[in-house]
């Protein structure tokens, strides 16, 4: 008999094999955490790969030639995906956003969003499917997605200059083409477009008004542009503090420019404080994960490319789904484990790492941005 052999790269955030209680636990679509919180919104990154090597998510001095990708044969399936889904939804999802790496890269994913686009929620209702993404090849695919049940796209855009979008994807990608992506998805409908802008202190903070003047004008306020504060997800992104530019600075500067009211969130757990421009030209958004933590609403569970299930976005370690869909377990078996988990889920980084005193910071390695998606 042959050995089993696993790939090294499948080893990089080893994770426990979920418990199957002894008693089954059914899906109500009522299912809290141990703070009480609901699980609505499903993560489910497709690839860790990139075209892009921005350096707050998959610098080039890591993720460079030699560094080995999880294989072909480790990710999920789309069935296994939408298996998985399926059952999440049992228990009151009701949002999917696919995720990467870049998800566009994942070959045929257009199946798997018609898979997903076929669900229904208990009570019939269609789920939102959405999708982030680097905009670089979505002129090409904006169509095809469309056409498949996608409903919306989120696009990462850090800055209009081209010299200094071109330096922080870090491959010399050019911004006129992520604009001809936007452009597109526009025109066959995936909208409401959002547009998520990073902003680094020190790199890209006087692309702010450029970026909030071009989508206001040029789309007569229907995309929504929304900045997100640097984050500290997991270890390779040199992160630190005084790189962080806070969100109250980003309105501040907005605010010298065009007034601005702030609006109520459109659903329970946003991530993103909303505020409109007081002449009617559209809206913006603020994530300021880490001068505002936002921890108490959070009702975001994330699947990796090869089916870990993670609770938190700077989670240390995840939950093997993988080995439950390949082990022969039920519907029901998988059911009661995820209930199991997400009962038992206490995450809530963000607010400890505010309470933490200037410069303390954990040891323990969190899981990267490419890998579990934003």
């Amino acid at each position: 008999m042959g050995e089993t052999v696993i790939p090294l790269a499948d080893l990089r955030y080893a994770a426990p094999v979920p418990a199957i209680p002894a008693q089954p636990i059914a899906a109500t679509g009522l299912l809290t955490d141990a703070l009480g919180r609901p699980l609505r919104d499903l993560r489910i990154s497709v690839t860790d790969r990139c075209n892009f090597r921005c350096s707050y998510c998959m610098p080039k001095e890591v993720f460079d030639r030699d560094y080995r990708f999880l294989p072909q044969a480790s990710l999920l399936s789309f069935e296994e995906i939408t298996r998985l889904a399926r059952l999440f939804v049992g228990h009151g999802v009701q949002k999917i956003r696919l995720t990467g790496g870049e998800p566009l890269l994942r070959r045929g994913l257009e199946s798997l969003v018609a898979q997903l686009a076929g669900l229904r929620t208990p009570d019939g209702a269609p789920l939102d499917l959405t999708l982030t993404t680097n905009g670089s090849v979505l002129a090409k695919k904006a169509a095809a997605l469309k056409a498949a049940g996608l409903q919306r796209v989120t696009v990462s855009l850090d800055g209009l200059d081209d010299a200094v979008f071109r330096s922080m994807n870090d491959v010399g990608f050019p911004v006129a083409e992520v604009l001809d992506g936007i452009e597109a998805a526009h025109r066959v409908g995936l909208g409401p477009i959002k547009v998520n802008m990073v902003v680094k202190r020190g790199t890209n903070e006087q692309e702010i008004v450029p970026m909030a003047r071009y989508f206001r004008e040029r789309f007569d306020g229907r995309i929504v542009l929304r900045f997100i504060e640097f984050m500290d997800v997991g270890a390779s992104n040199g992160w630190r503090m005084d790189e962080v530019l806070p969100s109250a600075r980003v309105l501040a500067m907005l605010r010298e420019h065009w007034p601005l009211e702030p609006l109520d969130p459109t659903v329970a757990g946003e991530t993103a404080e909303r505020w409109r421009y007081a002449d009617g030209g559209g809206e913006i958004g603020l994530i300021s994960s880490v001068t505002q933590a936002f921890c108490r609403d959070c009702n975001r569970a994330r699947l990796s490319t090869e089916g870990k299930l993670f609770l938190c976005l700077f989670a240390t370690r995840g939950h093997d789904l993988r080995s439950l869909l390949r082990g022969g377990a039920s519907d029901a078996d998988i059911t009661s484990a995820l209930a199991a988990v997400w009962a038992g889920r206490d995450d809530r980084y963000s607010e400890l790492r505010a309470a933490q005193p200037p410069g303390a910071a954990g040891s323990a390695r969190r899981v990267e941005m490419h890998y579990i998606g934003g």
